[in-house]
């Protein structure tokens, strides 16, 4: 099991960038160390809501914790509520983040995110232009649009797609990507909804490269003891169930059972 710590942190912003997505800063030295993928558990002080809510790192460093979450249930809208200067509660980092190399000279790296599924690649996207890699990113939204400025200033390109054709590619961001690549990526990481790590994953099984992929499941506790998150895995040709939380969220895309 991760060994993970239960740490106070202090909110320092919590703000609206989309209809429905935050962002929230926290001032602790308690994520300073994470690899991108990972997630913290929030612990609400709402004594109605006891299972802590995991959440993504979008970026972290020395001082602070950077989540982007969306509002999705009463857990993710009490969030909201919380207001500069507030303390938090938060674990380390858990789960395991994505696999990267030493070092990336002469490779070009897509990152490709759908959603909620998007803020990860920020922390994602930093560590790789510090390890000399070209980073492209292909992003799907809904409709409103929410980092790219951030995206822009550490990418060669940023590639975007919308569901409503209201900016960008009208399409999902597979089919984009189908469209837009330039050529054949040395690597792929993504995050997103399941059915877009699925047709990305059998995208790049067709091209002969294997994507990193993080599953975004539902978790209850976040580090393996419930089973709330479990998904399919193969492992030498055997099918196993692995919990999302402490096997991943980061997977091989070609080891993944995608169920319908």
């Amino acid at each position: 099991m991760h060994e993970h710590k239960i740490v106070n942190g202090i909110v320092r912003e919590n703000i609206m960038l989309a209809d429905s997505v935050y962002k929230m800063i926290i001032n602790t030295d308690a994520c300073k160390d994470y690899i991108p993928g990972q997630f913290i558990n929030i612990y609400l002080d709402d004594k109605s809501m006891l299972l802590p809510r995991p959440i993504s790192i979008c970026d972290a460093n020395e001082n602070s914790v950077t989540l982007v979450y969306k509002v999705v249930g009463q857990g993710t809208k009490y969030l909201t509520t919380y207001c500069e200067n507030c303390e938090i509660k938060l674990s380390t980092p858990l789960g395991n983040g994505f696999f990267m190399e030493e070092n990336y000279s002469d490779k070009t790296v897509a990152l490709v995110a759908g959603g909620i599924g998007i803020p990860p690649m920020l922390g994602l996207a930093k560590l790789l232009k510090k390890k000399n890699a070209k980073v492209e990113a292909f992003l799907g939204f809904q409709s409103q649009l929410f980092l790219i400025d951030e995206l822009e200033k550490l990418c060669e390109a940023v590639h975007i797609s919308t569901d409503d054709g209201s900016f960008g590619f009208h399409g999902n961001v597979v089919q984009m990507l189908n469209d837009y690549a330039n050529s054949v990526y040395d690597e792929y990481f993504s995050c997103g909804p399941k059915v877009m790590l699925k047709a990305l994953s059998e995208y790049t099984t067709s091209l002969g490269k294997n994507a990193q992929v993080s599953i975004e499941e539902r978790m209850g506790c976040g580090y393996g003891a419930c089973v709330g998150c479990a998904c399919k895995i193969k492992e030498e040709g055997v099918v196993t169930i692995k919990a999302v939380c402490k096997h991943g969220p980061v997977f091989w895309g070609e080891d993944v059972v995608w169920d319908e």
